[in-house]
This record gives structure tokens, C-alpha cells and sequence, in this order.
């Protein structure tokens, strides 16, 4: 007689979950680095006046002339002059550079050590190291200076002459020694004593037996 039943090998259900595995609570995704460029400020971009202050505020630059501003008369500076607008007088440094930007114009003469042309300038130039005529630079006068840099496209209508460095550094500090100079006709007339001295002349006598005798 056979008995149908179950097999006692088959009474654990093979859908019944396994409570011996260990599951994570939670189970990440997929996951992705950002490029380095989203995490990263991007620097901001300095515009020309805040350029402009910091160089004049770390002693770079000593004066600016911006564009649509006109300036008559002198200047003297250190360290780096720019002019964006319109100067008209002289300018002068012995150790400075002088900028003239694309926009401006200077009417004046020059004298510095170096000058930078990008724009236009009616006037003689004095420099003691350089001078560099951009490509969009107009000059209209002399130039006197040991180098000289012209690059194509830029208007020249003068005379060069090429002196050494220091002749043009002679040249540049000009006006400073005139301060320095003594003029001796303007001198008061000087007073010389000179001490007296004695002069004593001395006459032989005759001796007093002589006369005695004499007398005799």
C-alpha cells in the first residue's frame, strides 16, 4: 500500500527568504563625481578701473589721464604715467615711463626714460633708455634716445638721432643740475688781511775808545 505524502525534504519552501543572509539597510546607487570646473569659483574678471587703482595703489602707476579728459600744462612723475585722454605742456622724468594709450594724444614735449606710443604724439622725444612706437602710433616730432623699436603700421614723420645711454641720461637729469650750479658773479668780493710785521733796520756804533782817542 503506498501513502501520498509529503517529502520531508521538500517542507522548506524554496520561496521562503533565507533569514541566515545579511542585507545592507540601504544599498547606494549609481554614483558620479562633478567636474572639477562646477565645484570651482571662476575668478572674476578685473575691468580697466580696477586695474588702473591697484596699479596706482602698489606705486606701478603715478598718474592717469582717462579717455575724454583734457589736461594742459606740466607733469612730472616716478613711475608710470598712462594717458588715455588729451595732455598738452611737457613732461618730464628721469626714471619714469611715459604710456600713451590707443585713445590718447599728448602735445608736448618728452623727456623720460622710457616711452611707450600707441596713440598719437605732436612733440620731440628725450629718452634716456627707449622708445617703442606701436603699430597704431602716430609721432610727429624728433626723437633722441639709444633704442628704438617700430613696429609695422605705425606713422613716423621726424628725425632719430641715436645717442648712448648715458648721454640721454645726462640729457634727462639736465634741469636738475641747473639747480646745482653756483653762479660766482654773484659772489660777494672776499676780504684778505694779512698781518703786518715788523721790520727793524740796525746801525753799527762806533766804539767809545775810538772816540776817545780820536779826540786826543
Amino acid at each position: 500500500m503506498l501513502r501520498m505524502g509529503k517529502n520531508p525534504n521538500e517542507e522548506k519552501s524554496p520561496t521562503q527568504p533565507d533569514t541566515n543572509r545579511s542585507y545592507s539597510p540601504y544599498q547606494s546607487g549609481e554614483t558620479y563625481a562633478r567636474p572639477a570646473t562646477e565645484n570651482a569659483a571662476t575668478p572674476k574678471a578685473l575691468t580697466d578701473c580696477e586695474t588702473i587703482a591697484r596699479e596706482i595703489k602698489d606705486g606701478t602707476l603715478s598718474g592717469f589721464v582717462g579717455s575724454g579728459t583734457s589736461i594742459t600744462g606740466e607733469a612730472t612723475f616716478k613711475a608710470m604715467l598712462r594717458i588715455d585722454g588729451r595732455f598738452s605742456g611737457k613732461i618730464s622724468s628721469s626714471s619714469g615711463t611715459l604710456l600713451v594709450g590707443a585713445g590718447g594724444q599728448v602735445d608736448a614735449n618728452v623727456d623720460v626714460a622710457v616711452a611707450l606710443i600707441q596713440g598719437v604724439v605732436n612733440g620731440d622725444i628725450i629718452a634716456s633708455q627707449r622708445v617703442e612706437l606701436g603699430r597704431a602710433s602716430k609721432l610727429s616730432g624728433n626723437i633722441q634716445t639709444p633704442s628704438l623699436v617700430i613696429e609695422q603700421g605705425a606713422v613716423f614723420e621726424g628725425s632719430c638721432k641715436m645717442i648712448q645711454q648715458s648721454s640721454a641720461a645726462d640729457k634727462s637729469q639736465k634741469f636738475e643740475r641747473k639747480e646745482n650750479v653756483i653762479d660766482s658773479g654773484n659772489l660777494p668780493a672776499a676780504k684778505v688781511e694779512v698781518p703786518a710785521t715788523r721790520i727793524e733796520s740796525t746801525v753799527a756804533k762806533k766804539p767809545e775808545s775810538a772816540n776817545v782817542a780820536a779826540a786826543s
